[in-house]
C-alpha cells in the first residue's frame, strides 16, 4: 500500500506586503477598500465578517465612507489624489514593493525616458504603476510586442512585482540590443522570486502538486504554471472544497505551495483534507 507524503514548499504563502495590509485592515475596522485588498476571496470574506471591512470596486462607489483602505496593488495616481483631497481618512496599504515602481516611473518619465512596463495591462498593480508615468509608457508581456513600438533612445524598464525574472531578463536583453540607453529596475518582489524557486524545486520531485490561491492572483498563477511545467499533475485551487481524491491515487509525494495572498488557515484546511484522503 502506497503512503502519501505531503511536503510544503520551502517558501510559500503570505508575503510582507499582504501581512502588512491585513493587519492595517484589521486595525481600521468599519472601513472600505478601494478594490479587493488582496487577491483571495476567502480572506476578504473573513475581513468583512469579522472586521466589517467592505470592498468597493472604485472611488465612484464611495458614499458616506469615513475610512478607506488602498489595496495592496495600489490605485491610479489621480484616484489617490482625489481621496487625499477629500475629508475621508485614507489608509494606504499599497505594498512598498509596488510603491517603488510607481516612484521610478514618475521620476524617469520626468527625466525624459520612455517607460516600458513588463506586466499585464489589465492588472490593478500595473494600472496604478502606469498612471505615474508622464509621456510615452508601454505595457508588454512579450518582447515581440516591442517590434512595432517606436521607442526613443532613452528607455527605463520596470516589472510587475509578481512576474518571472527569466522573462524580464529576455525583455531587457531585447531592449539593450536596440536602444542606446536602457535603465533597468528589477522591481520583481523577493518573495515572488523565492516562492517561484521553491515551487520549481519541489515540483521536480513531486508526483502531484497543489497550488493554493486566488484564481485571479497573478503570483499564484505563476506558481501554478511553474509547477505544471515540472509536474504534469498540478492543480490550482482556492480552498479545500475543490480537492478531488482521484488526484492522489497511486501518488507518493504531494507537494504544496501557496500564493502570496493565501493565509495559513486556508493552507492548513487543504493539508487536513489531503491527510484525510
Amino acid at each position: 500500500m502506497l503512503i502519501l507524503k505531503i511536503e510544503l514548499a520551502s517558501n510559500y504563502g503570505f508575503c510582507f506586503g499582504v501581512k502588512r495590509a491585513i493587519k492595517m485592515a484589521e486595525n481600521a475596522k468599519d472601513a472600505s477598500t478601494i478594490g479587493p485588498l488582496i487577491h483571495n476571496n476567502e480572506e476578504i470574506n473573513r475581513l468583512k465578517i469579522n472586521f466589517n471591512v467592505k470592498t468597493l470596486n472604485g472611488i465612484n462607489e464611495l458614499q458616506d465612507e469615513k475610512k478607506v483602505i488602498i489595496r495592496t496593488h495600489g490605485i491610479p495616481k489621480n484616484d489617490l489624489e482625489k481621496l487625499n483631497a477629500s475629508k475621508i481618512d485614507v489608509i494606504d496599504a499599497t505594498c512598498p514593493f509596488v510603491t517603488k515602481p510607481q516612484q521610478i516611473c514618475e521620476k524617469m518619465s520626468q527625466d525624459g525616458y520612455d517607460i516600458v512596463i513588463f506586466g499585464d495591462e489589465n492588472h490593478p498593480e500595473v494600472k496604478g504603476v502606469k498612471s505615474y508615468a508622464n509621456g510615452n509608457v508601454f505595457v508588454i508581456l512579450e518582447e515581440e510586442e516591442l517590434e512595432n513600438i517606436k521607442l526613443s533612445q532613452k528607455v527605463a524598464v520596470v516589472s510587475q512585482t509578481t512576474r518571472k525574472v527569466e522573462k524580464f531578463m529576455q525583455i531587457v536583453n531585447y531592449l539593450i540590443s536596440r536602444v542606446k540607453e536602457v535603465r533597468v529596475f528589477n522591481t520583481i518582489c523577493n518573495a515572488t522570486f523565492e516562492n517561484q524557486e521553491a515551487v520549481k524545486n519541489l515540483s521536480k520531485k513531486a508526483d502531484v502538486m497543489i497550488v493554493i490561491g486566488g484564481k485571479n492572483s497573478s503570483n499564484t498563477k505563476q506558481l501554478y504554471l511553474i509547477a505544471k511545467n515540472f509536474c504534469e499533475d498540478s492543480y490550482l485551487i482556492e480552498s479545500e472544497n475543490e480537492i478531488n481524491s482521484e488526484w492522489f491515487e497511486g501518488k507518493q509525494l504531494c507537494g504544496v505551495s501557496a500564493g502570496a495572498s493565501t493565509p495559513d488557515w486556508i493552507i492548513q484546511k487543504v493539508i487536513n483534507k489531503i491527510e484525510k484522503i
